[in-house]
């Protein structure tokens, strides 16, 4: 009895720990799923989120920012003959009536020169500004090391 009562309160803990997770936003026509980043042992690190534009025009991630890191910047993974190589983009298109998912191995945000390390559970505001939806704050949660987009698509 006490083996089930057990399991049965892992069970609803983990589920109220996911929902805990679960946060989106909503800029105008864009809604942004789920933003989120690892835990990190380095100076950097990098966050992760969904933007679909729900809209009839497109339009276009700038720039993001935070106060944890000393720069931010937008990149992204391109193959290189053999080789996958992370690099910088002035802005990310988002197209009409498309979903961007900004995950490990492809768009990202990278966090340059973290001020301290991003510890599992806890959580920060990054802002991110569109060309004409505006400015928006999110909260990112900070996930486990080593997590990734498959875990983050509720």
């Amino acid at each position: 009895m006490f083996t089930r009562r057990f399991a049965l309160g892992a069970v609803i803990a983990a589920a109220f720990a996911s929902a805990a997770f679960a946060h989106s936003y909503t800029l105008g026509p864009l809604k942004i799923g789920h933003p989120w980043a690892r835990a990190t042992v380095a100076a950097n690190g990098g966050a992760f989120l969904s933007v679909d534009n729900t809209g009839a025009t497109p339009d276009r991630l700038l720039r993001a920012s935070t106060e944890v890191a000393t720069s931010v910047q937008l990149h992204v993974h391109i193959k290189d003959g053999d080789i996958m190589r992370m690099r910088e983009v002035d802005s990310v298109d988002l197209p009409a009536g498309k979903k961007i998912v900004f995950a490990p191995g492809g768009y990202h945000i990278m966090l340059l020169g973290l001020k301290k390390k991003l510890v599992e559970g806890e959580r920060f505001a990054l802002t991110l500004e569109f060309e004409k939806a505006g400015k928006i704050t999110v909260d990112i949660a900070v996930d486990k090391p080593g997590a990734g987009a498959v875990e983050h698509r509720h």
